[in-house]
C-alpha cells in the first residue's frame, strides 16, 4: 500500500463518518445555533464540507493563493445540499489525490494568502492539517450539536451511547 492509498483510505473513513452525521440534522434543525456567537448546524454542516475543498489545490498545484476579499465559501440552504456537496467534493478530493504520486504527497506546498507566504509543508502534512484534522475536528462539534438537539449521535471510531 502507498502514501497516497493510505491518505485514499483515510479520506473516505471521516468522510463517510461525516456523511453520518450530516445525515442525522433535520431540515427544520438547519438553523439552530447553541450560541449566538456559534454557527448555526448548516453553516457548520458546509465547513465540514468545505474541508475538503483543499485536497483539490494542495495537489494539483504547487502553491494557493487565498485572498479573504474574493474567496468564496461553500454555502448550502439544506440539508440535502449539503450532502450533494459532501459527495461532489469527495470525488474531486479522491480524484486528486488518484492523480498524484507519493513523491508528490511530500514534496512542499504553499498557502500564500494576499501575495505572501503563510506557511510551506510538505502536501501530506497539509492534507492532514487543512482537510483530515479540520474535518474531524469540526465534525466532532457537529456530533455536540446532535447531542444538544437531542438526536441520535452515530459512531466515529466505536459506539455511542445511542447505539448500544
Amino acid at each position: 500500500m502507498t502514501r497516497l492509498d493510505t491518505l485514499q483510505a483515510e479520506l473516505g473513513h471521516e468522510a463517510a463518518t461525516a456523511r453520518k452525521h450530516l445525515e442525522r440534522l433535520p431540515q427544520e434543525r438547519f438553523d439552530w445555533r447553541p450560541h449566538p456567537k456559534s454557527y448555526s448546524a448548516g453553516q457548520l454542516a458546509a465547513h465540514i464540507v468545505e474541508c475538503l475543498r483543499w485536497v483539490v489545490p494542495t495537489f494539483t498545484a504547487e502553491q494557493f493563493e487565498f485572498d479573504p476579499a474574493t474567496y468564496r465559501s461553500f454555502e448550502a440552504k439544506t440539508v440535502a445540499g449539503v450532502l450533494e456537496g459532501l459527495d461532489a467534493e469527495l470525488a474531486k478530493a479522491k480524484a486528486a489525490l488518484a492523480g498524484a504520486s507519493d513523491t508528490e504527497a511530500t514534496g512542499p506546498w504553499r498557502l500564500m494568502v494576499r501575495g505572501k507566504v503563510w506557511f510551506e509543508k510538505p502536501r501530506e502534512a497539509v492534507f492532514r492539517d487543512m482537510t483530515l484534522n479540520h474535518l474531524v475536528h469540526h465534525r466532532g462539534q457537529f456530533s455536540v450539536y446532535l447531542r444538544l438537539l437531542d438526536l441520535p449521535v452515530p459512531a466515529s471510531y466505536g459506539p455511542t451511547a445511542d447505539e448500544r
